[in-house]
Parts: structure tokens; sequence; C-alpha cells
């Protein structure tokens, strides 16, 4: 098994700054992919980035290009999401997921953190 813990959730103001992180503990496994999804009130859950281990390649949904980033600390495997440019529509749960396969991430992950809150007030 593998544990995604995440931190770094928070209330900001739009156009703020926020950073998360997730870190794996557990079953380790290679090559794997780790990533974001999120949940806004409402809607679908829906992909935000994710990075392959090994490479550190990226990959990104297109409403966040350019403000989110996606990387990792091999050393200390933990993932990081940087937020900049924040929007009151990137309110949501955010959660850390890993698997095996950048595709297989993309269509349900096989591990999930317990989510972490981001709100961006107006």
């Amino acid at each position: 098994q593998v544990q995604l813990i995440e931190s770094g959730g928070g209330l900001v103001q739009a156009g703020d700054s926020l950073k998360l992180s997730c870190t794996a503990s557990g079953r380790t496994f290679s090559p794997f992919v780790m990533g974001w999804f999120r949940r806004a009130p409402g809607k679908e859950r829906e992909f935000v980035a994710a990075i392959k281990w090994s490479s550190g390649s990226t990959d990104y949904a297109d409403s966040v290009k350019g403000r989110f980033t996606i990387s990792r600390d091999v050393a200390k495997n933990t993932q990081y999401l940087q937020m900049n440019d924040l929007k009151p529509e990137d309110t949501a749960v955010y959660y850390c997921a890993a698997d095996s396969f950048l595709s297989t991430l993309k269509r349900g992950p096989a591990y999930w953190g317990q989510g972490t809150q981001v709100t961006v007030s107006s």
C-alpha cells in the first residue's frame, strides 16, 4: 500500500499564491506517476496536473496551464503543486494521487490522499 499525506491548503484572496505538498510512504513502485485532482462544490472531480517520477515530465489541465507548476523531490518522496494567480474558480478540495502510469492515473488513480481544502475569495 501507498499512503499519501497532503498539506498546504488554506484560504487566500484572488491573485495570491499557495503551495501544496504531498508525501508518499509505504510501498514504493517504479515507474510511477503522481498528480493532483480537485473537486469543486457541485462539480465532478477533475484532473489538475501530473508528474512522472523518473523523468520529471509533466502534464496539466488547460485550466491551470501557466498558473500552476507541479514538481517533485525524489529524495523526500514528495510532490508539490505551486499555484499562482489563484482565482475563485480554483476553490476546491485538492487531492494528491498516485498510480503506475499517467493514463491510469487520469482515469482513476490507485491511491488517493485525504484531500486539502483550497478556498479563493474574490
